[in-house]
């Protein structure tokens, strides 16, 4: 008999291995291919990012070539659309950079495109930026005066401190600057032509480099041109910087849109063609994503089997399902092990979630109300002498009608106390009043409150538990818990050892 308890001890504690194992690769699934997140109400940015073309037909066929996004390390695209009628689209790949082409035939009038975004937060990538290592740089063909400028800048930018770039960045955004640096540029010097003139200095010193073409993604702003960043290769890898603050690395919310010399924008039959871009921004769940997300990283098959594919009101069911296998842990941990005597075995837990529902004083008032008149109402019943199934009967009835009388005084003098009468159980409500009532013949006052105390009890501790948002979410995100909470207690049912509250008995053995 020992021998075939201990297996079965054995066959639970592999199961309860086996169910954390499951547990655990469940989760960091989620969490990587659905995005779920540990805290509760985890929010994701999703981004719009509208791109409008503008340009004037020439009368002849139109072509139409931009930069396009693609989903990255830092970003993915969840939706994008482009609003062009007439046009034939098509997306083309050349040299790692990624173009939207649009061809149509000629136009007279004025032409105007509009290709829009939806992006959101890819945290496990953010920053990564890997690339293989780039061939010696081109260096660029200047006539002699700008030859002989550039010579000087480079001896000047040699005195200042940190790497090449960020020598030449400090170097050319001098204040004020030196005259050197002001006859290497046009009167009025532009972002890109800051980009153009590292890039230059640079390739002269051999650095590999690329000027970035991005966007700031900030909310709600509205018609503005790209910015500008310069890549190079320094210390055996890619660094992206910043061509005003010399600031290495990916900005916060910083998309590319281009890498490479090459134009934004190209028209062919059209010309004064012109590129805005704004910026919108929405918050949406991790749970209203996760499909999507799933869909994106090729996992959608496993998603659709999931609760979370379900309608709201399933979801919303199931959700409060799913803390029921914790609550019913817990008492079976105050039962089994501390030894707490309740009055049923899953009393206290309808009455935490009860609980819930009504908040914490307004229920515990209610309960305390109800089961006082109800105890009142059985002595007196008791006297009439009533068969079992009948008294019971009148019990329930007596509970509605009290829960009625409360929830109408409660309406009518603002009493959210009164209000929560209804979100009891009744047949539960019932039940304790027929077993308190039992018990105080039986055993006495004393012993029937005592039940009735410690019911209360282990229902409010149960309460705090599953009313915290961070269990129910963990407990719902993630209900595979179940299962290792099923092992739990199933090993708990081998337990043949002392409950705590059982050791104050034998506390004169241990003296002796």
């Amino acid at each position: 008999m020992l021998k075939k308890f201990a297996s079965v001890r054995f066959i639970l504690s592999l199961g309860l291995i086996l169910s954390i194992i499951f547990a655990a690769y469940n989760a960091y699934y989620k969490i990587k291919y659905w995005g779920f997140n540990i805290t509760p109400k985890k929010m994701t940015d999703v981004w719009t990012i509208e791109t409008h073309i503008s340009f004037e037909p020439t009368g002849e066929p139109i072509k139409v070539s931009i930069a396009s996004l693609s989903s990255s390390k830092e970003f993915k695209i969840l939706d994008e659309n482009i609003i062009a009628p007439g046009y034939k689209t098509k997306k083309q790949k050349k040299d790692g950079d990624n173009r939207l082409i649009l061809t149509t035939s000629a136009k007279n009038e004025p032409q105007d495109i509009y290709y829009r975004v939806l992006l959101f937060d890819n945290e496990d990538g953010k920053g990564k930026m890997t690339a293989p290592v780039p061939p010696a740089p081109q260096k660029p063909v200047l006539d002699e005066q700008r030859t002989a400028i550039a010579q000087e800048l480079i001896v000047q930018a040699e005195k200042l401190q940190g790497d090449m770039p960020q020598k030449f960045i400090r170097l050319l955004n001098q204040t004020p600057p030196n005259s050197t640096v002001q006859s290497f540029f046009p009167v009025r010097k532009t972002q890109q032509d800051i980009a153009e003139a590292l890039s230059s200095l640079l390739s002269i010193k051999g650095v590999p480099n690329r000027i970035v073409k991005g966007i700031k993604l900030e909310e709600d702003k509205k018609s503005f041109n790209p910015d500008f960043m310069l890549e190079a290769y320094t210390g055996s890898r890619w660094k992206l910087y910043n061509i005003k603050t010399a600031q290495v690395g990916m900005p916060e919310d910083f998309i590319i849109l281009q890498r490479g010399n090459a134009a934004l924008l190209d028209v062919e039959g059209g010309e004064n063609s012109s590129v805005k871009f704004s910026v919108l921004k929405s918050i949406s769940s991790s749970f209203n994503l996760a499909g999507k997300r799933a869909k994106l990283a090729d996992q959608k098959a496993s998603f659709e089997f999931s609760i979370f594919n379900l309608p709201l009101l399933e979801q919303n069911t199931l959700k409060w399902l799913m803390i029921f296998p914790l609550a019913i842990l817990v008492i079976v941990l105050m039962r089994n092990v501390i030894g707490i005597q309740t009055m049923g075995t899953f009393t206290p837990m309808l009455l935490s979630m009860a609980l819930v529902k009504t908040g914490f004083w307004p229920g515990l008032i209610c309960f305390t109300v109800i089961i006082g008149i109800g105890l009142i109402i059985r002595a007196m019943l008791s006297k009439l002498n009533l068969l079992l199934v009948p008294r019971i009967s009148a019990v329930v009835i007596f509970v509605i009608l009290i829960m009625q009388v409360m929830t109408i005084c409660g309406y009518r003098f603002s009493l959210e106390i009164a209000s929560s009468a209804v979100f009891f159980p009744i047949i539960i409500m019932a039940w304790i009043i027929e077993r308190a009532s039992i018990t105080w013949e039986e055993d006495g006052p004393i012993n029937a409150g005592k039940e009735v105390f410690n019911s209360t009890l282990v229902a409010i501790i149960t309460y705090f538990i599953i009313s915290s948002e961070y269990i129910r979410h963990i407990m719902f995100a993630f209900n595979e818990l179940n299962l290792v909470i099923l092992f739990i207690v199933m090993l708990l049912g081998t337990y043949t050892g002392y409950r705590l509250t059982e050791l104050k008995r034998f506390k004169p053995l241990a003296k002796d």
